[in-house]
């Protein structure tokens, strides 16, 4: 990984270099469209979207977008949501990944957010502290694997116990 990596929160300036990072990180254009919906949001956070930058130009992308745990009852737990991450295919496997993930989630718990919700690479996800989400009683509400779809406590598990039901995402997610 190149010394001089450093990791900011977005600029509008950004934007069509993010597009372009993740269109190619993902060989489709979809995750663009949903970070360009995701920040229309009004609950959209710039200091949650961070970018990874080496030798001037932007390699990296980590967006992390508030949703809810619909609990039994009706009430709601707060959580976020990390998608997308990504970072160019020539610069991948060089920890950049890694320092998004890990410099987002230190954003995230700054905040005093208590958890985070991944559908992700199962192999990748829990050398940061992601574990099955069914396991602690959590649905996605879309088919996916058990493997896939995880949740990292970034508190004390205190609240833990009452997880149970439906993880709620924004409507733009919808359409990935």
């Amino acid at each position: 990984m190149s010394g001089d990596l450093k990791i900011r929160a977005e600029q509008p300036t950004d934007h069509e270099a993010i597009s372009t990072v993740v269109s190619l990180a993902f060989q489709r254009e979809d995750e663009a469209r949903l970070i360009a919906e995701l920040r229309k949001l009004p609950s959209f956070d710039p200091a949650l979207s961070l970018v990874a930058i080496a030798g001037g130009q932007l390699i990296g992308h980590i967006l992390f977008t508030e949703i809810v745990v619909r609990q039994r009852g009706g009430t709601t737990l707060p959580a976020m949501a990390l998608a997308p991450v990504a970072v160019r295919p020539e610069r991948q496997r060089s920890g950049i990944g890694s320092r998004l993930v890990t410099e987002g989630l230190d954003a995230c718990r700054r905040r005093g957010d208590r958890l985070v919700i991944v559908v992700g690479h199962a192999e990748y996800y829990p050398r940061f502290g992601f574990r099955p989400a069914r396991d602690r009683g959590l649905e996605a509400p879309f088919p996916v694997s058990d493997a896939s779809f995880m949740l990292c406590e970034l508190t004390p598990p205190a609240g833990a116990a009452a997880l149970s039901d439906m993880v709620e995402y924004p409507a733009p997610f919808q359409g990935v």
